[in-house]
């Protein structure tokens, strides 16, 4: 006997890509639970279980930073106070540079897998949880599944030094849609500048910015904050940030699209619609 859940949690998480680098997604998490009917036609408490399961998921891969550790050209270093250091050299191919994250161990996810992909998080999932799950419980299965965007995308990370909860650490991600409208028409080729210009990318609010240092030959960005949680320090290459100036707020976002867009066309009524992840975000209009 089989019990399932359709999209039990979303997750939103970055995570260390081998050619991509630095990328943030949103994923929902489906489940299938097996075992044998109880004395009273159930297999298990399924309330109490999905629970569980779903707390488990937003404390551990929820707003995390997703480190195959398998990864080639990869070196993770314990440090004390409970902290991770993180170093990875992006391929040539890609432009080269490096990558450097430094944040309290809760801010990473460590992933015994070569690449980060639905199959090998659900394998770690099930093999973590399956230790926790009640003993009439015999099977556990975890599927996940990108949130289909219909129409233009951009994967961004990010982390929101003011936020009291796990917003606050300093690479974690979303999968985004966006929807642009000029003069209250849509305008896709502006929705696909967008998403082009924000492909994989990092958005860095100025005033963490506190380096841009040449790391061979290769322009790079280096953030920092001091946040709820402890000490956060993130460095990448320039051509993989975007800089504001102001937080990176979901709000923040879609003021700062619908300001440059009205900057760019002049006299015309811009209205932004930007996702944060899965059904959510928010709306902003400039006029040019």
């Amino acid at each position: 006997m089989k019990l399932f859940v359709e999209q039990l949690t979303n997750v939103d998480f970055s995570f260390l890509h081998p050619e991509r680098g630095l990328m943030g997604e949103s994923w929902h998490a489906h489940i299938e639970l097996e075992g044998n009917l109880n004395e009273e036609g159930m297999l298990c408490d399924f309330g109490i279980v999905k629970k569980m399961i779903k707390d488990w998921l937003d404390t551990h891969i929820d707003h995390r930073l997703l480190i195959p550790s398998q990864m080639t050209d990869l070196n993770i270093q314990s440090l004390p106070q409970d902290e991770l250091e993180v170093t990875w050299q992006y391929p040539l191919a890609t432009g080269g540079g490096e990558f450097y994250c430094k944040s309290p161990s809760e801010g990473f996810a460590l992933v015994d897998t070569t690449a980060i992909t639905e199959a090998s998080l659900a394998k770690h999932c099930e093999r973590l949880l399956q230790q926790l799950l009640p003993g009439e419980i015999e099977g556990l299965k975890i599927r996940f599944s990108a949130f289909d965007v219909n129409g233009p995308k951009y994967h961004y990370s990010h982390g929101l030094k003011k936020h009291d909860g796990n917003c606050q650490r300093i690479a974690h991600g979303h999968r985004s849609p966006i929807k642009i409208w000029r003069n209250d028409q849509p305008a896709p080729e502006l929705e696909a500048i967008w998403a082009k210009r924000w492909t994989d990318i990092y958005l860095g609010t100025e005033e963490d910015l506190i380096d841009e240092p040449l790391i061979h030959e290769v322009p790079h960005h280096h953030y920092q904050y001091q946040a709820q949680q402890g000490h956060f320090e993130i460095r990448l290459p320039e051509r993989c940030c975007y800089l504001i100036s102001t937080d990176t707020t979901v709000e923040w976002i879609a003021v700062h699209i619908a300001e440059q867009l009205a900057q760019e066309c002049p006299g015309d009524m811009i209205r932004v619609q930007a996702y944060e992840g899965i059904l959510k975000g928010a709306i902003a209009e400039a006029l040019g």
